[in-house]
């Protein structure tokens, strides 16, 4: 009744007619979008996302994630030759909300760093899983990517994070 009252005063208020032919229910419609989540991947708590390639780990930070940042203004990121922690910050991402600290998923040496992302940091919001990643890693102990989760696991935590 509230949502009726209010379309009703808001149309009102910028003039706009509505027929009564319409239907009784508004022409838009509130829903739960979530963010793309990819098989194949692996993803940590902190919504990184890590891509298991031979012996090359690439890093990024999850739809979700940049979802939740708006957009992206500014990227920080280590020299390539850096050392890695897993669940230790590496870098940084500001937005027109808020700064965030990227954490890796896995510890190892920094090999490649997208230099893109200096120049045009929106590519985190347009492209998170492809042209937004940030860092490649040789990772020190590969079983640390194993321990993360999968696809299912991600979208399950994501779904509870967001009831809440």
């Amino acid at each position: 009744m509230a949502l009726k009252l209010w379309a009703s005063s808001t149309a009102n208020a910028l003039r706009i007619s509505c027929s009564s032919s319409r239907p009784a229910f508004p022409a838009f419609s509130i829903f739960r979008s979530f963010s793309s989540v990819i098989e194949g991947l692996k993803y940590t708590g902190s919504h990184e996302w890590v891509k298991q390639e031979g012996s090359v780990a690439t890093v990024g930070i999850t739809d979700h994630a940049q979802g939740h940042l708006g957009e992206v203004v500014f990227v920080e990121l280590p020299e390539s030759g850096a050392a890695v922690a897993k669940g230790s910050s590496f870098g940084a991402v500001e937005s027109v909300k808020a700064t965030s600290d990227v954490n890796s998923p896995v510890s190892g040496e920094v090999i490649e760093i997208n230099t893109r992302l200096t120049e045009t940091p929106g590519l985190i919001n347009s492209s998170p899983y492809e042209d937004g990643w940030m860092i490649k890693v040789r990772p020190s102990d590969p079983s640390e990517v194993k321990s993360l989760m999968g696809s299912k696991e991600y979208t399950k935590f994501c779904e509870e994070e967001d009831a809440h």
